[in-house]
């Protein structure tokens, strides 16, 4: 991939779709940036046409998967608990096994995701946890509740992955911070709409033979449902060559793919890029961040109805509603920060500077304990990195990596990784007023902080060494010339 922009703006004559067709299939070509753009604004339109079929359904998707995964928290507080007489341990137990399931299969997923078909692969998943979503209600005993929630984070597992690397397959490394966003808005908005869904059905009660939480778990589920059919209808396993383009705008498609062929690389899988993404240092660095993010992230957002009724002493309707808020001021942030992090190139280090107001704000939580309006601010001074911390980072490691499997292998070792604080965060939020829970997200802030500022310096110093050898200062001693070994790639922090 040529990181000169200018590369994209020379007069050229467009190529046919028959000679980009052929190049593309040629790994071993050179100079990706003598396939120019010349009409910008045919480009722009491109992607906007992009945007417009794929992010509403990317946004739905995930919506929908992180409502049914963390639904448990809402339907907590209107009587799960007491139907199933769960102990605090057990419910925190019950949390925690959904990721038991969902990180066994992480990387194992999204490398076959290509290869089962990306419609395939995903229906397939949605269909899965809708099913599982609904026969939720139907749980009878603590066991019961263990046994679906395993199987929810089986059918789940892979799916955030297998967007994430669908994204790097289609959008250039500068746009993909505002497509991401999307994705993690979503997530903000699951936690708003979870939150007034669970207001809603307190107001139900017992109906049917069913009580709230059930219908909870219903309704849910089958507006999952609705999600499959436009997955399978509508997602294109091959976006270039997709048969809603006109003859122009795929010719300009594939012209994209060109001027990103070092990125996108080879995609015939081998298993020396899983073993190279295996052994690459900024791999674990993000890896070991997106695990303390989640901590953070898993923590929050699944405990804050109980946070706000158990330890600020709101009641369970006003926990309900008061939550909305604090997620929506998650979801703005996080969008900002990928926008201005697509502008300027940055990723990393809007994230370190993020996490010191999670920093501030758990030690308000720590720090003061006979005002609730003080601590009510404290969850909004949480908020503000509580989605940039994994989504940002998730980011970081897809402009990061290159080609296809190496970048797949490295997606799925983070998220593997990040998604074992979800096993982690449900024990140490086990009883209000949650100190331990606090105590534990204030030292993960801060390790993100130290291990952020770490991978700054590790990338600079990899662009420094290409820099030098470039300018004849430092012998080019290389072991790959391709992907991001190549001269012209640079990292991004």
């Amino acid at each position: 991939m040529s990181s000169n922009p200018a590369n994209e703006h020379v007069d050229h004559e467009l190529p046919s779709k028959q000679d980009l067709e052929a190049t593309i299939a040629d790994p071993q070509l050179e100079d990706a940036s003598t396939i120019v753009i010349p009409d910008r604004q045919l480009e722009k339109k491109v992607v906007q046409k992009l945007d417009l079929r794929l992010a509403p359904m990317f946004a739905v998707l995930y919506f929908i998967a992180y409502l049914d995964r963390s639904n448990i928290g809402n339907a907590a507080i209107v009587g799960l608990t007491e139907d199933l007489k769960l102990t605090g341990a057990q419910f925190s137990t019950a949390v925690s096994v959904f990721f038991a399931t969902y990180v066994a299969f992480e990387i194992p997923v999204v490398l076959a995701m290509k290869k089962l078909k990306p419609s395939r692969a995903i229906t397939m998943m949605v269909i899965g946890w809708s099913t599982i979503t609904i026969g939720t209600a139907f749980v009878k005993n603590y066991g019961e509740l263990v046994a679906v929630r395993l199987l929810l984070g089986l059918c789940e597992a892979g799916f955030f992955p297998s967007l994430s690397l669908y994204i790097t397959m289609v959008y250039k490394r500068e746009e993909q911070g505002r497509r991401m966003a999307y994705l993690f808005g979503s997530v903000a908005l699951a936690g708003m709409f979870g939150g007034l869904l669970a207001t809603g059905i307190t107001k139900i009660g017992h109906a049917h033979g069913l009580n709230a939480w059930s219908w909870l778990y219903i309704i849910e589920g089958c507006i999952s449902f609705i999600a499959a059919a436009w997955v399978f209808w509508g997602l294109p396993n091959d976006p270039s060559r997709a048969k809603f383009w006109k003859p122009e705008e795929k010719a300009v498609m594939l012209a994209r793919d060109r001027q990103r062929l070092e990125y996108l690389g080879n995609l015939n899988f081998e298993w020396s890029e899983v073993g190279r993404a295996l052994k690459d240092p900024k791999v674990w660095l993000c890896a070991f961040i997106q695990f303390f993010q989640d901590i953070v992230l898993y923590g929050f957002s699944t405990f804050l109805p109980s946070i706000l009724k158990l330890d600020l002493g709101f009641s369970a309707m006003e926990a309900q509603y008061l939550s909305v808020p604090v997620y929506f001021l998650g979801g703005v942030v996080f969008f900002a920060a990928a926008i201005l992090g697509d502008k300027y190139k940055l990723r990393g280090t809007f994230l370190g500077i993020l996490d010191i107001f999670a920093v501030i704000g758990y030690a308000i939580l720590l720090g003061v304990s006979n005002s609730p309006g003080a601590r009510y601010f404290a969850c909004f001074l949480i908020a503000i990195p509580l989605y940039c911390g994994p989504g940002l980072n998730e980011i970081w490691i897809n402009n990061n990596m290159a080609p296809h499997y190496r970048r797949a292998t490295a997606i799925g070792l983070q998220q593997t990784v990040g998604n074992i604080a979800g096993v982690v965060a449900p024990q140490v939020y086990r009883t209000a007023p949650y100190q331990l829970g606090h105590w534990c997200s204030l030292g993960s802030s801060i390790i993100c902080i130290i291990l952020i500022t770490v991978q700054i310096l590790y990338l600079r110093a990899l662009n420094r060494k290409k820099e030098q050898i470039v300018s004849g200062e430092r012998e080019d001693d290389r072991k790959e010339t391709t992907g991001e070994g190549a001269l012209d790639f640079r990292y991004v922090y």
